[in-house]
């Protein structure tokens, strides 16, 4: 668990004159007493600006509400009010018990395959895995109907969380025809490195994204609380010729990503 942080390291306390205090400065930076702007709000942009600057870090923890309303001469009603708006946008995550931290985003990019680990190892973050089950077993409909197998065939699954640094980011499900690995002992880390290796990594993709509120039991494996809203991409992998060898659902935390695809507009040149 990452421990508390001074925000930027030993800086002078506040200090207000008796009656005339005009600002209110600290390690965030200044609240202006007198700004027309509500004090929580000001905070907010404080927040918002030591984030976008790297000063306060993904998974950093806030010192506690009390210290900062000490630290600003303001009231903790004013700081917890700056922390709901960052965490309604996705800024700041809180945790009964846990504290307040700055959430750990990850982009994936809608353009391209790419895997759980290899999105989280470009942003510098170490991919880990908790297995829920990693076993052998016959094709359900709605996989026979995905991955066009027929009825009794065998499939290998792997369900599993999806961990990036400490922090429990995603549910993965996936299931995939027998034929594309030796066995489930293949897939420790990555699946797409597995399948590589055999060369059964899909080269093609089809996705359906749509919002989703997180069941009690996935709340408690995510670490987020029930009804909490998620997202559910379910992924059709196919080879360069046509066969499918992938049917993935993956429930990943809203707060922690952000999904980028590149659109354009642009006339197609002719050959």
């Amino acid at each position: 668990m990452t421990a508390s942080i001074p925000l930027l390291g030993p800086q002078p306390r506040a200090v207000l004159a008796p009656a005339a205090a005009e600002y209110a400065e600290a390690s965030l930076g200044m609240l202006v007493l007198r700004d027309r702007k509500p004090l929580y709000a000001q905070f907010a942009r404080l927040l918002r600006r030591a984030i976008a600057e790297g000063r306060l870090k993904p998974g950093a923890t806030l010192p506690p509400e009390r210290d900062l309303a000490a630290e600003y001469c303001v009231s903790r009603i004013t700081i917890r009010k700056a922390f709901a708006e960052l965490a309604e946008d996705g800024l700041l995550t809180r945790r009964q018990g846990a504290g307040t931290t700055v959430t750990r985003r990850i982009e994936q990019n809608f353009s391209r395959i790419s895997s759980f680990s290899e999105e989280v190892a470009a942003r510098r973050q170490l991919a880990r895995s908790s297995w829920i089950l990693r076993a052998e077993g016959t094709v359900t409909p709605a996989e026979a109907m995905h991955l066009n197998l027929s009825p009794g065939a065998p499939v290998l699954r792997f369900h599993r969380i999806r961990i990036a640094d400490d922090a429990p980011m995603a549910l993965e499900f996936s299931t995939v025809p027998s034929f594309c690995l030796d066995g489930i002992h293949e897939v420790s880390g990555s699946l797409y490195a597995a399948l590589a290796r055999t060369d059964h990594r899909p080269v093609r993709a089809l996705q359906r994204l749509r919002a989703v509120p997180f069941t009690a039991a996935q709340a408690r494996l995510l670490d987020v609380d029930a009804g909490t809203p998620g997202l559910l991409i379910e992924r059709c992998g196919f080879l360069g010729d046509g066969r499918p060898v992938e049917y993935t659902q993956s429930y990943y935390r809203g707060d922690a990503y952000d999904f980028v695809a590149e659109l354009t507009d642009l006339p197609s040149v002719p050959a």
